[in-house]
This record gives structure tokens, C-alpha cells and sequence, in this order.
């Protein structure tokens, strides 16, 4: 690892700006499960994942992605110079498209560039329904989507598209060692200028959503690694994607996380990875001296005995019961 990633900037930033099953009874893969079984009303569901808290979803013929960011620009946070926020947000339109498919709905956790990045391409290019804050629905009015796209939410609304229903939840992003938070900030209007840097982008407020796939599994996604545990009591998702700790600013955050959302059948750790390389299997683990994906399941599987952990690779399709 550099001097500089990620973990050391989430602690530090305070401007407004093939794994062997670990011992006891939880187990871990990497491998992607058997070839999904068709739901209660005939779709299949396939889970991709796109790196840092991304996802690809299909489910029969719709598709719905979480904060894709394929673009993985580098910004220095990995290398020696240190983090740059006036990098300029840069698309890869080729990764892009080979990756996202023909999506129906884009859900977006918060605004922070790898997470928010390309989804103003992916609506102006495909058509689909961005759905978020209402910081994210500014920034993306500010970069051209059109308004009948965005829907803002704030957390409560259970959104039925079909196939399959959306639950937003109010969630919380990670905070720093100075249990403050990075690139913060708010647009309650669309900015006067288009975004044209990291910097221009800020958090403004973060989001969970709850996926359910009609006759199929109800999995959770987080794109912060911080949670109002208020807000997921009940929720009991068959599958949670559970974004790592860059701190160990939130109390017990895993054991806490865990057991408020009921234990799930299975927990995928994300964001974790170097995001600033493309994407190639498998993935760099760039936690640094923070928690990482091994420490993670260890916490898990004392948590949650009977919880499977699966550590995700890029682009491989999994199907959960």
C-alpha cells in the first residue's frame, strides 16, 4: 500500500469538502453461486458487482443499478502526492457501456464521486430513472438529465416497479477520525455551474436501499458505512452488501449493523477496493490498516454464526435464494 490511500483520507479529510473458509460456522466464497432459479413470477435475479458500492442487477428484463462508477479516474488518494479534489471528474464512456447494460433505474447512495460520477452519462445515454437525494437530483439536473428522470427521495418511500420494489431508507455516511465528514455539503437547488471536479460534487445527506425482487430475495445496499439503526430495525433483508469502516468512529458499527438487520442469510463486503484502477479480478484490497474484508467476516461470523459471507469479485455474476 502507498502512504496515502483512501482509510488515511477518510480519517483525515475534514474539509467541507480465492479466500479459505474461515474457522466456525460461518463460511466465505468467492465463487459465484449455481445458476440462478427462476422467482415465483419467472424472472431470474443476477447480481453483479461493479467495484467500491456498485451494482448491477438483473432481474428478468429490467435492470437497476447502485452507484455505478466505472469511470475509476485517478485522483491521487492512492498514490504518494496525496488526494487532489480539484481532479477533474472525468467518464469512461467505453466502460461504461460494457458493463451497465440497458438500465431502468439508477439508485444512487449520496454524491460523492465514486458514486455519483457516471450516472449523469448512464441517464442521458440510456433513459433511465435516477433516483436520489435531493443534492444528487440537483447535480444531476446541472449535467443535463432531464427532470421527468429524477425522482428525489428521502428515505421511507417503498417504490414498486414490477418486477420488483425499492425501499429507501435514511441512512448515514462514514465519518472521519474526527468523526466529521469528507467532501460534505448540500445542493438544494441545481448549482449554477456544471460540476467539473471531485470537489463539486459533496456528499449531501447518504441513502440505503432495500431491493426486493418479487418471489425472489430482498437484499440491502449500503454506499456509507454508517447506519441509523432505527431505520433498518425490521427491514430483515435476505442479503445485505455492507460498505466497510474506514474509522472506528461509529460504535461496534458491524455487530450493531448485523444484528439490527435480523442476521442475514448472507452479507457481501464493499468498498473495499482500489477504485482508482480499473477493474481486474481479483480486486486490490485497499483498506490499508483499516478494517479490510478478512477482519470483516471474522466480526461476522462471531456476530452471526449461521451468516455466509461472500467477498465479491468484479463483474461476476451471483444469484442469491
Amino acid at each position: 500500500m502507498s502512504a496515502f490511500d483512501r482509510r488515511s483520507f477518510l480519517r483525515t479529510a475534514t474539509a467541507g469538502t480465492a479466500l479459505a473458509p474461515l474457522l466456525g460456522a460461518a463460511s466465505v466464497r468467492t465463487a459465484a453461486p449455481a445458476a440462478a432459479a427462476p422467482t415465483r413470477h419467472g424472472a431470474t435475479a443476477e447480481f453483479r458487482w461493479l467495484g467500491t458500492s456498485g451494482w448491477r442487477v438483473d432481474i428478468g428484463e429490467h435492470t437497476v443499478l447502485v452507484d455505478p462508477y466505472l469511470s475509476r479516474f485517478d485522483t491521487g488518494m492512492f498514490g504518494e502526492d496525496g488526494f487532489k479534489p480539484g481532479t477533474e471528474l472525468k467518464v469512461d464512456a467505453t466502460a461504461i457501456a460494457d458493463n451497465v447494460g440497458d438500465p431502468d433505474v439508477v439508485l444512487v447512495t449520496h454524491g460523492h464521486w465514486d458514486h455519483f460520477n457516471d450516472v449523469p452519462h448512464i441517464a442521458t445515454t440510456t433513459g433511465a430513472r435516477v433516483i436520489g437525494t435531493p443534492t444528487v437530483v440537483n447535480l444531476a439536473a446541472a449535467m443535463d438529465v432531464k427532470s421527468d428522470q429524477l425522482s428525489h427521495v428521502r428515505g421511507g418511500e417503498v417504490l414498486d416497479f414490477g418486477a420488483y420494489t425499492v425501499e429507501v431508507v435514511a441512512s448515514l455516511h462514514s465519518r472521519n477520525k474526527s468523526h466529521s465528514i469528507a467532501l460534505s455539503g448540500w445542493h438544494l437547488t441545481p448549482p449554477a455551474r456544471r460540476p467539473a471536479t471531485v470537489a463539486d460534487l459533496p456528499e449531501g445527506d447518504t441513502l440505503a436501499f432495500q431491493l426486493t425482487v418479487k418471489g425472489g430475495p430482498s437484499v440491502f445496499f449500503m454506499g456509507g458505512s454508517d447506519f441509523a439503526e432505527r431505520n433498518v430495525a425490521g427491514l430483515k433483508p435476505d442479503v445485505a452488501m455492507i460498505a466497510l469502516p474506514s474509522t472506528s468512529a461509529t460504535h461496534d458499527y458491524v455487530p450493531r449493523l448485523i444484528r439490527a438487520l435480523d442476521k442475514p442469510r448472507t452479507v457481501v463486503p464493499v468498498h473495499w477496493d482500489n477504485f482508482e484502477v480499473a477493474l481486474k479480478n481479483p480486486p486490490v484490497d485497499a483498506t490499508g490498516d483499516a478494517m479490510g474484508p478478512d477482519e470483516f467476516a471474522e466480526i461476522v461470523r462471531k456476530a452471526a454464526p449461521r451468516t455466509e459471507v461472500v467477498r465479491p469479485e468484479y463483474l461476476t455474476p451471483y444469484h442469491f435464494g
